[in-house]
């Protein structure tokens, strides 16, 4: 039995799901998410609960059973709250720069990096020196993906903690060499 899957979505004030043919739709303050939904596993939608069932005990609906509920609450979740990663630019002469709907970054290259932010995520500046980039939206997996994106065009360095990492990462600092 799922430890993920038995308990139910709740829903919050203000949100709405529906079901439609292999879809889950939440629409809710910010935003709409829709949800892909497998033949395997069953949706039962009341007034204020989503609840997640197998409709036969295979393993593909047993392994799909906690998939589908977490998928579920990322969407209801994302409807009413959302989701926010913040990275920190550590070095110097490394910086950003919100130009129009492009992220340009300087970190060290010979070069500029323009990063086009894309559709349905929201990039704002932080922090005193504005070396902070918070990055959000509705959906739980783009907002991850854009911050992973934006991380590995410098990923930070373990001797001087130079590059991008996100606020909460603790870099694993190494000695430098020795005479």
């Amino acid at each position: 039995m799922s430890r993920v899957g038995k308990n139910p979505v709740a829903v919050p004030e203000g949100v709405d799901v529906s079901v439609s043919g292999a879809l889950l739709v939440a629409k809710g303050k910010l935003g709409e998410v829709t949800v892909p939904l497998h033949e395997a596993v069953d949706l039962k939608v009341e007034k204020d609960v989503v609840t997640v069932v197998p409709l036969d005990q295979s393993k593909l609906a047993r392994s799909l059973w906690g998939t589908i509920r977490s998928l579920v609450n990322s969407a209801v979740t994302g409807v009413s709250v959302g989701f926010t990663k913040k990275l920190e630019i550590n070095g110097v002469g490394y910086r950003a720069q919100l130009k129009g709907k492009v992220l340009n970054l300087q970190l060290g290259h010979s070069h500029d990096i323009n990063f086009p932010i894309p559709e349905g995520i929201d990039i704002k500046l932080e922090g005193d020196r504005q070396n902070v980039v918070a990055v959000s939206g509705v959906d739980k997996q783009k907002v991850g993906q854009v911050a992973s994106k934006i991380r590995g065009f410098r990923k930070p360095e373990p001797y001087k903690g130079k590059g991008i990492k996100y606020v909460d990462e603790y870099i694993l600092r190494k000695e430098g060499k020795k005479k």
